[in-house]
């Protein structure tokens, strides 16, 4: 694979195996396929989102009409960004471009700057679309507009769509907005904070990344990231158990799922290789003992 040209299709599975990335070069005409005409109104109906439009380092929650499946983890509500990515956690804080995000080209993008930039979405209940249109990086106004898109789809895909690249990613200044494009997950853990009784202090702890190559965006090309099986859609012991082999899955009694991350704190811990540290015994008999797995080394705190 590493040598085709540029200009051809790549396959890559990560070694975590969540999601199987291929990317698209402007000269393989399905490129041109993931691009959503927001225009067409076949599509669904486009809201431009009027404050993301006219400010500068702004995001906001929007509701999804479906459950959208990420790293096995069902979403409900997501996070626009004027800095060209989408944040999927719960819970916002000031570092959002750290992790939890799916980020098409996340950069210093300003569309306050033009009016005619602007940060639009439409969702017709299969597919849910972000386009950045027109937007320029902030205080680099001369260098020209941006576009692109970023789709999640029901089933789990996401796609990343380039029209307009005026500038190479290698020379966009990262110094005063982080610059990368991929996905990212993590967890949070939640303790109670040594200065006060009431006060908790909330770890973050990036967990997987897929990264892109960022020098392969360019105008009319796109990347495609299909689900793999996650643990997180097995709902009982004994079908988790059973994906053990192929997938690593880990069953924690205590929680009774594996899917509420929040109340993993009190009982069991998450791992990026089947997400619960803490194993209990047997479906059929489960008992006191249990085995603890160390944590990966890939587990750091997102400072």
């Amino acid at each position: 694979i590493d040598t085709l040209p540029d200009n051809m299709t790549h396959l890559v599975e990560d070694s975590r195996n969540y999601y199987t990335q291929r990317s698209f070069g402007p000269d393989d005409r399905r490129a041109g396929a993931f691009w959503v005409d927001m225009d067409d109104l076949q599509h669904g109906q486009v809201r431009m989102h009027g404050l993301l439009s006219n400010t500068h380092k702004q995001a906001a929650r929007v509701a999804l009409s479906f459950p959208f499946p990420f790293y096995g983890h069902y979403l409900k509500q997501i996070t626009i960004a004027t800095g060209g990515f989408i944040f999927m956690g719960d819970v916002t804080h000031r570092m959002l471009t750290a992790t939890q995000y799916v980020a098409p080209l996340m950069a210093n993008f300003d569309p306050s700057s033009a009016k005619e930039s602007t940060v639009q979405y439409l969702d017709n209940g299969e597919v849910f679309v972000v386009q950045w249109e027109r937007v320029r990086l902030h205080g680099r106004d001369s260098e020209g507009e941006f576009t692109f898109q970023a789709a999640l789809y029901r089933s789990g895909t996401i796609t990343f769509s380039y029209r307009d690249i005026p500038l190479s990613v290698e020379q966009i200044i990262s110094g005063q907005h982080p610059v990368k494009a991929g996905l990212s997950d993590a967890f949070m853990v939640v303790k109670p904070s040594s200065k006060t009784g009431d006060a908790r202090q909330r770890t973050i702890y990036e967990y997987h990344r897929v990264q892109i190559d960022t020098a392969k965006i360019t105008n009319n090309c796109a990347f495609e990231f299909t689900a793999l099986p996650s643990c997180l859609q097995h709902n009982s012991c004994v079908l988790c158990l059973s994906a053990n082999q192929t997938l690593g899955c880990k069953w924690c009694h205590v929680l009774q799922s594996l899917q509420d991350q929040q109340s993993v704190v009190n009982s069991c811990l998450i791992t990026s290789h089947h997400h619960l540290l803490t194993i209990f015994g047997p479906c059929a008999m489960l008992s006191n003992s249990r085995r603890e797995v160390g944590y990966s080394k890939e587990h750091k705190p997102v400072r």
